[in-house]
Order: C-alpha cells, then structure tokens, then sequence
C-alpha cells in the first residue's frame, strides 16, 4: 500500500514545494509515497470560476461554498475511498507526532486547504472533514499547513528515514523534548562537548541525555511535562 496525499487548493503550484527536496523529495521519487494538487476552481461551475460568496449573517471577508468543496471533495475521492479527509483549520484539533504516525501507517490522506473566512460548515459535516491545526496562529491559506502536515507524516513512512533508530529519540517520541545534541570540533570558541559523551560509558550517556531532556522540557514545555509525569 502507498501512502498517496490528495491536495484540494486554489494554488496548486505550491505543491509539491519543499515536499519535492529532501526525505519527502527523495521517497516521492522513489515511489515510496504520492502526491497530487487538485485545483478547486476545477469544480466551480460558472464562467468566472467562482468558489467563494459572502457569509450569511453578514460579516467581513468571503467563504468557500460547500457545493463547490463538496464537488471538489468527491472529484477526488470516491465514497468508498479509505482515505481520511482533513481541513487545515486553526480551530482544528492541534497536530500531534502521534497523529503523524496514525496517519503515516494508513492509506493517505484528502486535505482541503482553506482560504478566506474559512469553509461552509456544510460541506465539513457533510464530507466528514476533520479539522486539523499546526498551531495557535493564523496563515493566509491551508497549504503551509497541508505542506507541514505532510512533511511530518513522510518520513515516518518506512524506506524514507535511512536510519528509524534517529526519530526514536527525537522531540515528542517520547513525550520530552530531545536533549541537546554535540559533534566535532571537541572545542569551539571556548565550548567543550560535556565529558560524559565522550566517555563510552553508554548507561552514563543514556542517563545524561535523559536529565538533559527532561530540564529542557520542564524550562520550556510545562504543558509537556505534566502530562510526562503523569505517565
């Protein structure tokens, strides 16, 4: 099974954009994963290919209709597809590392990138949209979102990362924040890698990154590590 991402936009020349470098670049061209922009206007049905009207009630700004998203929606993904559907939103539930790896083992993913004041709540109860946010601020459309969403989800698809064992120990694998991390030159402007690193002693280090994470995540994550030490 190939993990396939089906991306419903207004621009899509963003994509596959920094998903096209790299890991996620790499695995895209290898096979390992797809990835295709739909255009929303492709779903409009007049001669301005018009997605968007002003909002009921009144209000400032456009709204992205449901008959367009829904048609956009189902152009893409039959009923029985087994893909979830996502809407970037930033009222969405917060994405997660967690949530990353629920989705990196499954099937793919249909994400409607937002734009405007947002999407007719119709067609996100209609088409069963989960909403999904990277963070507690506002972007001018969904794609950022979508691209960050992906590149998240990519390299825990197995045959991407060269080395699994790397992403065990980073931040919030293990609910912590990862330790601060050495390599050479053993001096800079002054700076030594600490002593324990370079001592062998492999309970030592382990204990050493251990502290080390859970400082860092206790100084700068507080909501992290109370939910670490109730385990």
């Amino acid at each position: 099974m190939t993990f396939k991402a089906s991306i419903l936009t207004l621009y899509p020349d963003m994509f596959p954009g920094p998903l096209g470098q790299s890991l996620s670049g790499r695995a895209l061209n290898n096979g390992l994963w797809e990835l295709e922009a739909r255009q929303i206007r492709d779903s409009a049905t007049d001669k301005h290919r018009s997605v968007d009207d002003t909002p009921s009630g009144g209000g400032a700004g456009m709204v992205l209709r449901a008959d367009i998203i829904g048609k956009a929606i189902d152009a893409a993904a039959p009923s029985d597809d087994p893909r979830p559907r996502i809407l970037m939103s930033p009222r969405g539930k917060p994405f997660t590392q967690a949530k990353a790896h629920e989705l990196a083992e499954g099937p793919g993913a249909i994400i409607v990138c937002g734009r405007f004041e947002g999407v007719d709540q119709r067609v996100i109860d209609g088409r069963n949209l989960e909403e999904v946010s990277i963070g507690d601020y506002i972007l001018s459309g969904g794609e950022i979102g979508a691209i960050t969403l992906l590149d998240a989800i990519v390299r825990l698809i197995p045959g991407v990362m060269g080395n699994m064992e790397s992403a065990d120990t980073e931040s919030f694998e293990a609910g912590l924040l990862e330790h601060p991390q050495y390599t050479r030159p053993a001096e800079f402007e002054g700076r030594t890698i600490p002593g324990v690193l370079t001592s062998g002693n492999h309970k030592k280090i382990a204990e050493w990154q251990l502290e080390q994470a859970e400082r860092l995540t206790e100084a700068r994550r507080p909501d992290l590590w109370a939910r670490y030490l109730k385990g």
